[in-house]
C-alpha cells in the first residue's frame, strides 16, 4: 500500500515554479530558489489510526517505532509500498527507529507558572531525546534516506554543532563518509566532540557558521558531495513529524501556537509546510500560528519581519517577497562588521537558509516573531532543568519567548500552546556558571 507514490521536486518560487525528479539531488532550482518536496496523491484521513496503532504495537518493527518512520505515507518520497518491511529495510534510514521515537508534548508544571499559563493549556516537546540529543535527528534521517536512493557516497554539512553530531551519527551507521564544516572555536565541545566521535571529517572555517555553509556548499558542488543542511528540500520532510506527534498526541485538535527558537529557520519552514499541507488534506480544521524567538544577537528575521531596518516589513507576499530588502539588510551587516553574537551557538546566525520557506510559513500561519536576551534563555533553560527535562540554551528561547509574547497579550492566557525545545545540553559549563551566580532568578549556587 503506498498513499503517496508520486513525489518531485518543486521550485517554491510561484513565477519558476520548475519541476525535477525526485532522484535529483539539486538543493535549489536552476534559477537558485529554494525547492519543495510534493505529493501528488491526498493521503486519507484514515491514516491517523494506523499512526496511532504503530506507536502502540510491539512487533519489532524499526519503522513503526520511529517517530518520524511512523508518518512514512506521509512522506514517501522513495515511492516504495509502505507495508512490505523488506522494502522499507531497503530504501529508509533509521537508527533502530530511535528517531523521534521518545519525543511528544509534556505539560511542566513550573514552566507554566514562570511563564504565565495554565498548565493544562501548556506543552513543551523535548526533542533532546533524539539519538544525537537534537532535533536534528528527524530531518538526518530523511535527508540521508534520500542520499542513499541518489547513491551518494559522501554527506556534508556547516553546522554550529547538532547538525556535525546527527550527520555524523547517521553517515557512521550507514557506513558513509561525512565532512563538517564547522566555524572554528564557536562550537561547545560537547557538541563537536561527537562528531570527532563518529569519524566525521572536520573542516574548520575561519568566520561563522553563514561563512561555513557557504564554502561547504562551494566545496560540495565542487569536489561532489550531498548537502544535509536544512537549504535541503528532504531535510524539511522529517523534521515535518515534530509537529505530527504534537498533533497526534493532541489527538489532531490543533493548538492556537507552536513556539520555535529561530536560527536557520528550518524548524519554522517545516512546521510551515506540515500545517500547509495537513490542513490541505482535511486533517486539521484550525491552522496554528507560528511564533519565532531569535536570539538578540542573532536577531535576522525579527529586524526584518517586524520593520526595524529600513521601516519595512518584510513579509512573503504570496511568493513575491522583498529579495533586495534582504540584501540591503547583508550588505548592512558586512559594511558595519555586525557578527551574530550569543551564547546560544545553535541559533547563532546571522543569514538564515531558509528565510524566504520562513517568511511562506509565517505569512500562511499568521505568526509573529521576536527577541529574548541571552541572560533571558538562561532562565527559560533553568526552569526547564527545574521541573526534570534537559535543555540547551536555544531551547530556552522557546520558554522565554512565550512568556514575553504573554506579557504583550499577543498569546493569550487561555490559548493552548505547544513550544519545541530543540535540543538537550551539551554546553556543560552553561549551567555551573548559570547556578553559581546567586543573582540569576534560579540558581541554586553551591555550598561553602
Amino acid at each position: 500500500m503506498t498513499m503517496q507514490d508520486d513525489a518531485y521536486l518543486k521550485c517554491i518560487d510561484p513565477q519558476c515554479a520548475l519541476e525535477y525528479p525526485i532522484e535529483s539531488a539539486n538543493v535549489q532550482c536552476e534559477k537558485g530558489h529554494m525547492l519543495d518536496v510534493k505529493y501528488k496523491n491526498t493521503p486519507s484521513e484514515d491514516l491517523k489510526e494506523l499512526f496511532a496503532k504503530r506507536g502502540r504495537m510491539d512487533e519489532n518493527i524499526i519503522f513503526n517505532e520511529s517517530g518520524v518512520w511512523r508518518f512514512r505515507e506521509l512522506l514517501n518520497f522513495c515511492k516504495i509500498d509502505t507495508f512490505n518491511v523488506e522494502e522499507c529495510s531497503k530504501y529508509l534510514v533509521s537508527l533502530d527507529g530511535a528517531e523521534g521515537r521518545q519525543s511528544k508534548p509534556y505539560h511542566m508544571s513550573k514552566v507554566a507558572e514562570f511563564v504565565g499559563i495554565s498548565t493544562d493549556n501548556f506543552w513543551l516537546q523535548p526533542e533532546g531525546y533524539n539519538p544525537s540529543g537534537s532535533f536534528k535527528d528527524n530531518g538526518m534521517a530523511t535527508a540521508v534516506t534520500h542520499a542513499k536512493l541518489i547513491h551518494a557516497k559522501k554527506i556534508v554539512c556547516a553546522s554550529t554543532g547538532n547538525t556535525s553530531a546527527s550527520a555524523g551519527m547517521f553517515a557512521a551507521n550507514e557506513g558513509i563518509d561525512c565532512d563538517v564544516y564547522i566555524p572554528a572555536g564557536q562550537i561547545a565541545p560537547g557538541k563537536l566532540s561527537q562528531a570527532y566521535q563518529f569519524g566525521a571529517q572536520i573542516v574548520e572555517v575561519d568566520g561563522n557558521f553563514d561563512d561555513a555553509l557557504k564554502q561547504s556548499l562551494d566545496d560540495a558542488q565542487k569536489f561532489g558531495g550531498y548537502t544535509v543542511n536544512s537549504i535541503n528540500p528532504f531535510r524539511i520532510e522529517g523534521q515535518k513529524t515534530i509537529p505530527f506527534r504534537a498533533l497526534e498526541y493532541l489527538k489532531w485538535d490543533a493548538p492556537d501556537w507552536i513556539v520555535y527558537p529561530g536560527g536557520a529557520l528550518g524548524n519554522t519552514s517545516s512546521c510551515g509546510k506540515a500545517l500547509m499541507e495537513l490542513y490541505e488534506w482535511g486533517w486539521i480544521k484550525k491552522i496554528p500560528r507560528i511564533a519565532v524567538i531569535n536570539s538578540e544577537g542573532a536577531s535576522t528575521l525579527s529586524d526584518l519581519y517586524n520593520g526595524e531596518f529600513e521601516g519595512e516589513e518584510l513579509r512573503w507576499n504570496k511568493g513575491t517577497p522583498n529579495i533586495e530588502l534582504i540584501s540591503r539588510y547583508y550588505d548592512h551587516l558586512d559594511k558595519e562588521g555586525i557578527r551574530p553574537k550569543t551564547k546560544a551557538t545553535a541559533i547563532q546566525i546571522a543569514r538564515p537558509a531558509n528565510i524566504l520557506k520562513a517568511l511562506r510559513a509565517l505569512e500562511f500561519t499568521k505568526g509573529v516573531v521576536t527577541t529574548v536576551a541571552d541572560s533571558e534563555m538562561l532562565d527559560g533553560m533553568s526552569v526547564v532543568g527545574l521541573n526534570g527535562f534537559d535543555c540547551e540554551m536555544a531551547s530556552g528561547a522557546t520558554v522565554v519567548g512565550i512568556k514575553k509574547l504573554i506579557s504583550k497579550g499577543i498569546i493569550k492566557k487561555d490559548d493552548v500552546v505547544v513550544g519545541i525545545l530543540t535540543g538537550r545540553q551539551k554546553d556543560a559549563m552553561l549551567p555551573v556558571e548559570y547556578h553559581r551566580n546567586p543573582e540569576n532568578k534560579f540558581a541554586i549556587p553551591p555550598k561553602n
